[in-house]
């Protein structure tokens, strides 16, 4: 055992290629202990019908389940960025009846032709 606090200072002579090997070891084991954040997406479209809704909204639910992040977002093509609210509505009634599973991170935001909204996994 060595201490740093010894009078006079002891040091260890060691192998540097083992001290580096060592180290990458270390480095390499915290690295796959480390958890990935996975986002999954799930296009709308600002007049998306019922049923459409219902079946993506059955693989958000599944996605928050596992634990990925979702990233839910209303793409408007052409002129139908006059839809926005409808966009809005859309996700917000999304963010609304899957807050059993997740909670909404960021609120439905426009960015260029996209409606932007992030969900996370609630623990």
């Amino acid at each position: 055992m060595i201490t740093a606090t010894a009078n006079p200072p002891v040091c260890r002579v060691i192998d540097y290629k083992k001290f580096l090997y060592e180290q990458k070891k270390k480095q390499k084991e915290l690295k796959s202990k480390q958890s990935k954040v996975v986002v999954k997406e799930i296009r709308f479209g600002p007049q998306t019908d019922e049923h459409d809704y219902e079946f993506k909204k059955k693989h958000a639910q599944k996605f928050l389940e596992e634990g990925s992040k979702l990233k839910a977002y209303v793409f408007f093509k052409g002129r139908s960025i006059i839809f926005k609210d409808q966009g809005q509505i859309l996700l917000l009634k999304l963010a609304q009846e899957l807050e059993e599973w997740g909670k909404v991170e960021q609120m439905p935001k426009l960015e260029g032709k996209r409606m932007i909204m992030m969900m996370s996994p609630k623990k």
